[in-house]
């Protein structure tokens, strides 16, 4: 499930979001534009806002699934993770309606990624599958990001 989520929400919804504007639009769009307009909503801001709502409401699954900590005590901390991706994933879809926060939203987003990612590099081989399909996820994300921040900053 956390698989299928992930790539329906790193791919498949940001892909077909880009088509379906793209192709419905009465105008000539930017393909890139589109491209970073729904990669941020989706990426950053809908996988975000998902992932602080469990985090805050059901800690267990991130502190057991991702982080293999079975510890109530690491809880607090996991709850702690969630209000930072709640307020991220809430600037992200917010670029939906504010177009200007996009390049700010796609480089707090990348930067978390990024640093996300580099953790899970960090810790070694004992990762679980969920933790090694955050780590792939995170860096791919920070791609796309890095990718859409250079574009909007031309």
């Amino acid at each position: 499930m956390y698989l299928m989520s992930v790539v329906l929400l790193l791919a498949i919804l940001p892909a077909v979001s880009v088509l379906l504007e793209a192709v419905l639009s009465p105008h000539g769009v930017s393909i890139m534009g589109l491209v970073g307009k729904w990669y941020v909503f989706w990426a950053c801001g809908i996988r975000l806002l998902l992932a602080g709502i469990r985090q805050v409401v059901q800690p267990r699954f991130t502190a057991a699934k991702i982080f293999d900590l079975d510890s109530v005590k690491a809880f607090p901390m996991v709850r702690e993770i969630g209000f930072g991706n709640l307020a991220m994933g809430t600037l992200a879809v917010c670029t939906i309606f504010r177009p200007g926060w996009l390049v700010p939203a796609a480089i707090v987003g990348g930067l978390y990624y990024c640093l996300a990612g580099l953790g899970h590099v960090l810790r070694g081989d004992g990762r679980q599958l969920n933790e090694t399909v955050a780590m792939v996820s995170d860096g791919f994300a920070f791609l796309i990001l890095l990718i859409v921040v250079a574009n909007g900053l031309r």
